[in-house]
């Protein structure tokens, strides 16, 4: 951990520039890479926008705004990325021929004792490594979108990972202020895109079933499960619930559930017809109202902003 001084940070969008913010606060060195100066510029302006709004919530002063940004530098090659990196994180396109070729790129030009990082939702990381050498230095770091406001990291190790590797990534999640967990193994989606596909997968089997509509279900997760998930997770709301009485329910609801491995029919419709949420201004909501749109966005940043704050002051 002492060791890690420099970051390499590949990729300037939504996720690279968040991830820059993260280490950057931490007090480390970031070398920001982008394909472009178009797209450095950009990181730099996703940066700028979340530094002041952390600083409208408290969660950085005016006086750290301008240390923060200056360890961070942006860099448009590979080489200038690689200079000194102890840690890699990729934040590319997710196509694993992409991050193929630059990790690659990178296991060339890196200093043997790096750690290599992808940022991937869902690729295996075994698969992922196959482009290096340092199988066992190659680990998924799996940030939640958006990064800055997210504090869950989901570490996953390849099958050739070190343990010491694993340790070493997850202790460095810890100091940049994140929540890591660590898996056991690699499993598609890993945890949270398991949980988070589970409920999807009933949520619209639901609506496809004509039991409630889109809203109502919505409703009934922002306020009862919703607020309850944020404090205590399912295994311990179980356990508080009484695990007899999950047992009486799983009894008879489990069979009524949705066990279908097929994609659900309402978002093979969505990609069919192009509807695809809020890109498109529809999905399984009409989102061509831009009040709307925005009021639910800034909804969702404030109360993340909020949690961050508590974050700060809770102890368990």
């Amino acid at each position: 951990m002492e060791e890690i001084k420099n970051i390499c940070n590949l990729g300037t969008g939504t996720m690279g520039h968040g991830t820059a913010i993260a280490f950057a606060m931490a007090g480390y060195h970031v070398r920001m890479f982008g394909r472009s100066d178009q797209s450095v510029e950009r990181g730099f302006k996703g940066i700028k926008t979340a530094l002041e709004t952390y600083k409208e919530h408290n969660l950085v002063s005016e006086e750290d705004i301008p240390s923060i940004l200056a360890r961070i530098k942006g860099v448009t090659t590979l080489e200038e990325a690689a200079e000194g990196a102890d840690f890699v994180i990729e934040s590319v396109a997710e196509e694993i021929e992409i991050k193929h070729q630059v990790f690659a790129a990178l296991d060339k030009l890196c200093a043997p004792h790096t750690i290599f990082a992808t940022n991937t939702s869902g690729l295996s990381p075994t698969a992922v490594a196959e482009a290096v050498q340092r199988k066992d230095k190659f680990v998924v770091a799996h940030f939640w979108n958006p990064p800055h406001l997210v504090p869950l990291v989901e570490v996953v190790p390849g099958k050739y990972t070190s343990a010491e590797t694993v340790h070493v990534t997850w202790k460095l999640m810890e100091k940049i202020g994140k929540k890591p967990v660590a898996l056991k193994r690699e499993a598609l989606g890993f945890i949270g895109n398991r949980l988070q596909m589970a409920l999807l997968r009933e949520a619209l089997y639901i609506v496809e079933q004509g039991i409630a509509t889109p809203e109502a279900v919505d409703t009934t997760v922002k306020y009862s499960l919703g607020r309850r998930l944020s404090t205590t997770g399912p295994l311990e709301s179980a356990d508080l619930g009484g695990l007899d009485i999950f047992y009486n329910i799983a009894s008879y609801l489990l069979k009524d559930l949705s066990n279908n491995s097929e994609i659900p029919k309402m978002l093979a419709e969505a990609k069919a017809t192009g509807n695809i949420g809020t890109k498109s201004g529809k999905g399984l909501y009409d989102w061509t109202d831009a009040d709307k749109f925005n009021k639910i966005k800034k909804t969702r940043e404030s109360i993340l902003l909020e949690w961050l704050q508590k974050d700060r002051e809770m102890t368990f």
